[in-house]
């Protein structure tokens, strides 16, 4: 997985060491903190990835940094560990928006299967996010004027409805049209939608 890792957070030496040891010869990169606020202080914006995250730990718990974590806006997909486990924690872990919950003793077949799921859901939805950055770049290259006409094409406008809306000529909505779909690189009026939807 290039630039992708796997960051264990656990307060049990033996756990971090023997997650460590199990993905290392697995070939996933790991970052290994021993608690929740040593990996809050090292976080980085730039970090890609999942995280194992252990419910039980002193100071802050698994749960609190991963609401955290939402609080920050931080992506990484969260695998909650537990030793713990209960209905609670697990609703708890899932409404916090876990990419899923495993009990300890960890089953390596389930584990490594959520890991692959979740660096998978974290490549999509980072793929994602890029593409809707780069369309809001293109957005901001409209003109005032382009940005009406797309918004009244996206809304099922015809030319000439948007022509009487605008006060311009239907010729001239054509021009505005033809400007916006090379401004946004689409070809049809469908993949501006789609775009405009933020569905790439």
């Amino acid at each position: 997985m290039p630039d992708l890792n796997v960051f264990i957070v656990d307060d049990d030496p033996s756990v971090r060491d023997s997650l460590g040891l199990l993905l290392g010869l697995r070939g996933y990169r790991t970052a290994i903190f021993a608690d929740a606020e040593s990996f809050l202080q090292a976080l980085s914006p730039h970090w890609r990835g999942c995280v194992l995250l252990d419910i039980r730990m002193p100071g802050m718990d698994g749960l609190a940094l991963q609401r955290r974590l939402l609080e920050l806006g931080c992506r990484l997909p969260v695998i909650v560990i537990t030793g713990h486990g209960d209905v609670e924690s697990a609703r708890n872990a899932f409404k916090a928006q876990a990419a899923d919950f495993l009990e300890k003793p960890l089953d390596q077949a389930r584990l490594m299967a959520a890991i692959d799921d979740a660096l998978a859901k974290y490549g999509v939805s980072s793929h994602e996010s890029d593409q809707r950055k780069h369309f809001a770049e293109l957005l901001a290259t409209l003109t005032p004027r382009e940005h009406e006409v797309m918004e009244l094409i996206v809304a099922g406008g015809h030319n000439r409805d948007i022509a009487d809306q605008l006060g311009i000529s239907p010729r001239t909505v054509e021009v505005h049209k033809a400007r916006v779909m090379q401004k946004l690189n689409v070809d049809s009026v469908a993949q501006l939608v789609r775009y405009s939807l933020g569905k790439r």
